[in-house]
């Protein structure tokens, strides 16, 4: 079982990037997904998920609005894009499976691609 991300940089504040994640190992369709990032020094903060049957979504307060998590089931893919990009947006971000609220309960979690937002 593997996430991998991919799509990171750094980016000026107000741009835009798109993250991928590709997935294998598993059955991709069948189960929801998420994405979670962690700044410096802070811990992991739940950003959005996807779930596995008609795709509804669901973001935290911080990226709703600005952030569009998305999924190829046919190439086993995750995305995350992120507009109006802000400084606090700064972390590496993770693809993860599972947490999709209430319960946020993932079981693993890709190596991370980071973003950094600065001027």
């Amino acid at each position: 079982v593997q996430l991998v991300e991919s799509g990171g940089g750094k980016v000026q504040p107000g741009g835009s990037l798109r993250l991928s994640c590709a997935a294998s190992g598993f059955t991709f369709s069948t189960y929801d997904m998420s994405w979670v990032r962690q700044a410096p020094g802070k811990g992991p903060e739940w950003v959005s998920s996807i779930d596995s049957g008609e795709g509804v979504t669901f973001y935290a307060a911080s990226v709703k609005g600005r952030f569009t998590i998305s999924r190829d089931n046919a190439k086993n893919t995750l995305y995350l894009q992120m507009n109006s990009l802000k400084p606090e947006d700064t972390a590496l971000y993770h693809c993860a499976r599972g947490g999709k609220p209430p319960g946020l309960i993932t079981d693993i979690w890709g190596q991370g691609t980071q973003v950094t937002v600065s001027s």
